[in-house]
């Protein structure tokens, strides 16, 4: 009897006989295996992908349509709003007006980010209470900081309107904010140069404090400058470093629209008007939705192509 109840007790998995009906979470952890690990990705891989894709796909769908705000209707046009493109003078306006601002902000901010990081590097000035003041800027969001700087220019109270206007720069006919719009740019370009500086340092920075010390210390026993071995050895170790860094900050810049919308709201006239702006202007003021939609997409297009050229530019040059 006893022998009996023994066999009954034996786990079939010990003897290689019998089966085992396999427990109800069996079917998940087998699907789950080792031999198929992304499936555990596939859950936020798909949520990701429908965030990136949807608006994409909706805009790229509406930019066929156009909303009719006094009948409330959505009519199909066609390529009606592509073509427009081609004979709207002012999206060659705001196109051009992108390109002076953003070649202007990336051309200071990476100079002046390069000069501090340097300086950051070789002095005193490294510590990281200095590093942690450096970062504040970048903190505040950029309309609060548009809004900072439209009171700091404002020709009849702001501070730096004042020094501008003793110094002779400005006057009050001209001042920077409002006028004819001579220094509307440069108004606007101040906080977008005074909020990003910052990124520069930091990238730069870190890549300076990577470098390694062989190739330094070999330039200066071969007699070389401090300015010979920051041209020749340093800049071109910081490639990779200084490739990143500009690709973040001009794809960014291309979507530029807080400063403007703030500061200047396109003027004087359409003097600061940029791509981005523009669009904003047809889909939320002039309620055309398609054609919002559009410029949506050529600002899109026109980043994708520009980071392009840009990395397959500076691979040549460097």
């Amino acid at each position: 009897m006893a022998n009996v109840n023994r066999a009954a007790t034996v786990d079939p998995r010990a003897t290689g006989r019998g089966s085992v009906v396999a427990p109800a979470h069996g079917l998940t952890r087998n699907v789950l295996s080792s031999d198929r690990p992304w499936l555990w990705l596939a859950p936020i891989v798909a949520l990701l992908l429908f965030i990136g894709i949807y608006p994409l796909a909706y805009n790229l769908w509406n930019s066929f349509r156009e909303f009719s705000p006094m009948l409330g209707t959505v009519e199909p046009v066609g390529l009606a709003n592509w073509a427009r493109l081609l004979t709207d003078v002012r999206v060659r306006e705001a196109l051009g007006t992108t390109a002076v601002y953003v070649s202007a902000a990336l051309l200071i901010e990476f100079a002046l980010g390069l000069a501090i990081a340097v300086l950051f590097n070789a002095g005193p000035w490294a510590s990281g209470l200095w590093q942690s003041l450096l970062i504040l800027p970048m903190v505040v969001p950029p309309t609060v900081a548009a809004v900072m700087f439209k009171v700091l220019e404002n020709a009849d109270y702001g501070a730096l309107a004042y020094y501008l206007q003793s110094w002779g720069i400005t006057d009050k006919v001209e001042p920077l904010l409002g006028g004819t719009g001579r220094y509307a740019i440069p108004a606007v370009l101040i906080p977008d140069i005074w909020q990003w500086t910052p990124f520069f340092v930091l990238i730069l920075l870190a890549g300076l404090k990577a470098l390694p010390t062989d190739p330094l210390e070999a330039s200066r026993v071969d007699g070389a400058s401090a300015w010979q071995t920051f041209w020749h050895v340093t800049l071109p170790m910081l490639r990779p470093m200084i490739a990143i860094a500009v690709l973040f900050r001009l794809v960014d810049l291309l979507k530029v629209f807080d400063y403007i919308f703030v500061m200047t709201s396109g003027g004087p006239g359409t003097r600061t008007e940029v791509l981005s702006f523009y669009a904003y202007q047809r889909s939320f003021t002039t309620i055309e939705w398609g054609y919002g939609s559009v410029l949506g997409i050529v600002i899109l297009l026109l980043a994708i192509v520009v980071a392009n050229v840009y990395l397959r530019v500076f691979k040549v040059a460097w």
